[in-house]
């Protein structure tokens, strides 16, 4: 059924194609496809063009109804260009002071024309960008200036900057131990200092470290920036701190532009050592302290610095052509640059070998020392300081401190008891109450260090101490009273193996020497009776001979020289006393005989000595001066001694043998016994040294030094300056605290005698007049001239050639040790001294460490301008990256861990 169905559909369907295709043709189908295909489009078209008429005619009316009118982008932006600039008016008034104004507009007009101007002008002519930002700028500058006239700054230039500088010594000092402890045989290098100097600066700091900051470039960029950041939204209105590319235009003007190259200025070592020089520019370099200051030195760069500067002029000298009395200067010349540059390469194969000689280690193993007698050590401040130590280390204290105690108790009992006698005849009676005064004195001496109570107990005869105690129980107290035991006192500390015979064979007697300069080395050369020049009394003229004459003297046997010391006496010259030799020279030769006095102190011959020994080695060997004398050397009796020492020491000197042996020596032994006044060096010597140097215009060590200061001087603004700075320089806290004791009190006299109880107030109107308008726009006048010379920002400074670095450094160490008083050594010792002040050089000699302190210091400035906020937590957090930091937190994990566990 359904077979047959499909069979007629298939059927009806051909045929009526069939007869479709007879009808129509072949082609009908290809027409018909057209047909419909292009009514098909047709509809689609005619619907296209009806829709967009349609929609347009909706949005006109939804636009009109509805929205407000708008115009594009573009348009707007064409417009606003083609409107006239408003004037923007520039209030040039910034601190209310028009001599500081003037000079900061400058500045300000300078950094936008050499940081802004060059490459904005490229881009545009329009000048209100530039205006815009120069009243960003000056707006910073009003907020600054009203609150610096809000601030004291006493307190900081008196307090803090000190506290800080203290605190920066003593971290270096620090760390110099540090790395000598890590390995005595092994020389530390730069790089090891600086690292130990930051690790020692957490230990003390706690919770900061400045290490990145100093030694990352790229990481003291980010923190000038931070900083900017920071003071300009401290400092800035808040639209204008909103506006992120002007704010990031006047960070980078200040951080960059400003802040960095200053910076980089301050804490250049050669930068430094040239402001060092040109301070202290007065003073003249002298012999003694520049042949110090090569003997000293451990840096073979700064020996070589100046051994080829000596060559250089050498070789210049001996070029010139001169005749008369030009060659004789000239002759000297070279000689004493041959002996620098000898000097220097005889210190430099030293240091090359590592032969280096600890002087105070081979003076107490082997050297032959001085005796310093005890009546001496006891008068002497740093003598009796290393006394002390030692009587504290045996365990004698209390006889020494009996000792000083009853000196004490004499003196003032002596100064009571003669203004009594003087009240008395005017009729005034206080006797009881002055006698009282005395007795409590004295038993308070008798129960510290005599009573059965005593500890420790001064162990002296019972029946002296019963005497005693009788004595003031039944009769007046006099100044003798303490006599027989002081005496008996005195006895035991001189001849008790325990006490002045062992401290004699101990290191620290051998210190004491060095304190003293006493010790036979060239490091420790002093003078016993003063540096100056000595007195030539002599009405006749000097006597000058060529070099040619002297090496014509010298080998002819027909002239003879004889010399001795006729006569010595003691002069006084402004209050220094010293002695002085008469010296009688004879010259015979063939046809003339001469004859002439010069004058000599101890000290030139002592120079004389050492400058023929180091040019002639032999003669070390065989002359020996003699000895010199801290104490009791204007005695008569040692005079006449020394005289005869002298003598000899002269007659062997001019010995036929001795002058044949070294030909060369005659001219130093001429230049000795010339008529005339001997420079000890200052003459011929000195006038070579300026060539040689160019020409420039909890535990109290591990906290700052703030913590350590005495409450009693807190109000004595001077005496706290100097004690802080005393005992940094000078280390005088790991010394003796009667010492220090001692200097305080010779600080206190002097302060209230030069200045009276006026000092404090007179210190609060110097730093009134620093911050003056005056100064301030001075220093302003200053930034500008270094930034902008003659209104042209300055080029880069090249850095200068190491050979002349080298030299200033040498330069800049002679003239500190120049200005060293002889009265300061004689407090605290010559070493003492001597390592104070190159301690205090070699710190500002590293780069990364006088960053830290240019930053330490803006720190302390920014805390004081800003009380109000938290600068010291923002410090701590910018500075929180440090590795140092890091390691120090690590550290302290490490300790923590076990405490907490057994809790």
């Amino acid at each position: 059924m359904l077979t047959e169905a499909s069979l007629s559909i298939w059927g009806w369907g051909s045929l009526g194609i069939v007869l479709f295709l007879v009808t129509f043709g072949p082609f009908v189908i290809f027409y018909l496809a057209f047909y419909i295909l292009c009514f098909v489009g047709g509809g689609f078209v005619v619907i296209l063009l009806f829709g967009k008429t349609n929609s347009e005619k909706y949005l006109e009316q939804c636009e009109h109804s509805f929205l407000p009118p708008t115009s594009t982008g573009v348009p707007k932006c064409l417009e606003e260009m083609k409107r006239e600039a408003r004037t923007i008016k520039i209030d040039r008034r910034l601190t209310g002071a028009n001599i500081i104004d003037e000079p900061l507009q400058q500045v300000i007009q300078f950094s936008l024309r050499d940081y802004v101007q060059y490459w904005y002008y490229t881009l545009s002519d329009d000048e209100s960008f530039l205006l815009e930002i120069r009243q960003t700028l000056q707006n910073a500058l009003i907020q600054f200036a009203t609150r610096s006239k809000e601030i004291d700054w006493q307190p900081y230039f008196t307090t803090r900057i000190v506290d800080d500088f203290g605190t920066h010594l003593r971290v270096f000092r620090k760390a110099q131990q540090k790395v000598t402890e890590k390995d005595d045989q092994v020389k530390g290098t730069a790089e090891d200092l600086v690292d130990t100097f930051f690790e020692v600066e957490v230990e003390m700091e706690k919770k900061i470290c400045r290490d990145l900051v100093c030694t990352s470039p790229k990481d003291e960029e980010g923190f000038l920036r931070d900083l900017c950041e920071v003071l300009l939204y401290l400092l800035l209105p808040p639209g204008d701190f909103q506006n992120k590319i002007m704010r990031y235009f006047v960070r980078e003007i200040l951080a960059r532009g400003i802040l960095l190259p200053l910076i980089n200025q301050l804490s250049d070592p050669d930068y430094i050592n040239q402001y060092v020089i040109w301070m202290i520019r007065d003073s003249n370099c002298n012999y003694e302290a520049f042949m110090n200051i090569i003997k000293l030195s451990d840096n073979i760069g700064e020996l070589e610095a100046v051994r080829d500067k000596a060559s250089e002029e050498l070789q210049y000298l001996r070029s010139l052509d001169t005749a008369g009395d030009d060659i004789n200067t000239i002759k000297n010349q070279i000689n004493s640059l041959l002996f620098v540059k000898k000097v220097c390469d005889s210190r430099i194969q030293r240091l090359q070998s590592g032969k280096e000689i600890n002087t105070v280690k081979l003076a107490a193993n082997f050297g032959k020392l001085c005796t310093v007698p005890l009546d001496s050590i006891l008068v002497d401040n740093v003598a009796l300081q290393f006394f002390m130590d030692y009587m504290q280390q045996t365990g004698g204290q209390a006889h020494l401190f009996f000792w000083m105690t009853v000196e004490g108790y004499r003196v003032t009992a002596q100064q009571q008891l003669e203004v009594l006698l003087s009240r008395q005849k005017d009729g005034r009676h206080q006797s009881n109450q002055t006698k009282g005064l005395l007795r409590a004195a004295a038993v308070g001496i008798y129960e510290q260090y005599l009573s059965e109570k005593a500890s420790p107990r001064v162990t002296v005869d019972d029946y002296l101490v019963a005497k005693l105690a009788d004595t003031l129980n039944h009769e007046d107290p006099t100044p003798e009273i303490f006599d027989d035991i002081q005496r008996k006192v005195y006895e035991l500390m001189l001849r008790d193996e325990r006490f002045y015979p062992s401290f004699r064979q101990n290191a620290l007697y051998v210190r004491m020497l060095a304190e003293l300069d006493m010790l036979k080395d060239p490091s420790f050369r002093g003078s016993d009776d003063g540096d100056g020049e000595s007195f030539n009394g002599s009405p006749t003229g000097s006597i000058n001979l060529s070099l040619d004459d002297l090496s014509n003297v010298s080998s002819d046997d027909s002239v003879q020289l004889h010399a001795y010391i006729s006569d010595t006496g003691v002069c006084n010259d402004h209050g220094k006393t010293y002695a002085l030799y008469a010296i009688t020279v004879h010259r015979r030769n063939l046809n003339s005989e001469e004859m002439w006095k010069t004058y000599r102190r101890y000290s030139d011959f002592h120079d004389f000595h050492m400058r023929i020994t180091e040019q002639f080695e032999n003669l070390s060997s065989i002359l020996k001066l003699p000895g010199k004398k801290t104490f009791n050397n204007m005695d008569r009796d040692f005079l006449e001694k020394r005289k005869k020492d002298l003598n000899a020491y002269l007659q062997l000197l001019l010995t036929p043998e001795m002058m044949k042996a070294s030909p060369a020596l005659a001219h130093y032994v001429y230049d000795f016994l010339e008529n005339k006044a001997y420079s000890k060096g200052k003459g011929d010597f000195a006038r070579k040294v300026p060539p040689l140097l160019p020409k420039t215009d909890s535990d109290p060590e591990h906290c700052r030094v703030s913590a350590q200061l005495d409450d009693n001087v807190d109000d004595n603004i001077p005496l706290r300056v100097m004690l802080l700075l005393m005992d940094e320089v000078f280390d005088l806290k790991e010394r003796n605290q009667w010492l220090r004791r001692n200097i305080k009190n010779l600080l206190q006299q002097l302060i209230r005698a030069t200045y009276g109880d006026t000092i404090n107030r007179k210190i609060v109107d110097y730093v009134d007049w620093m911050t003056s308008p005056e100064q301030v726009a001075d220093s302003v006048k200053r930034f500008r001239d270094a930034l902008w010379p003659n209104g042209i920002l300055a080029e880069t400074v090249p850095c200068r050639d190491k050979a002349i670095r080298m030299r200033t450094r040498i330069a800049g160490k002679t003239k500190l040790f120049a200005i060293m008083p002889d009265e300061l050594k004689h407090i605290i010792g010559a070493e003492t001294t001597r390592k104070g002040i190159l301690r205090v050089f070699e710190m500002f000699q590293h780069n990364q460490l006088n960053r830290r302190m240019v930053y330490v210091f803006l720190e302390g400035f920014l805390e004081t301008l800003f009380p109000q906020y938290k600068f010291r937590d923002l410090f701590n957090k910018l500075h929180s990256r440090s590795k140092q930091m890091q390691k120090y937190k690590q550290k302290l994990q490490t300790t923590q861990a076990p405490s907490l566990q057994k809790r």
